[in-house]
């Protein structure tokens, strides 16, 4: 992994963990502890555009209250799901 690879990592990992919610923060920052280093670059990409979503639309969507745009829509999406319905 390259120090580039590395250092974006570390980053979305800050940004997953310090959301500004705490709900936000214990869904998407233990997802992020979990899953982030093992991400391919595509998978990446699509979290890091989910991180620019809000919280109170992140927690409508998880909560299933409302359905995230067609662009969100994505395997990584799929993944933050299964992590949050997990046992």
């Amino acid at each position: 992994m390259t120090e580039d690879q590395v250092n974006r990592r570390k980053r979305l990992l800050y940004q997953s963990t310090h959301r500004g919610t705490k709900e936000a923060d214990i869904i998407i920052g233990g997802f992020a502890r979990e899953k982030l280093n093992s991400m391919s670059t595509e998978y990446l990409d699509q979290f890091e555009e989910l991180l620019s979503v809000s919280d109170p639309d992140l927690m409508l969507w998880l909560n299933g209250q409302q359905e995230p745009d067609e662009r969100f829509r994505t395997p990584v999406w799929e993944l933050i799901l299964k992590f949050n319905n997990k046992d």
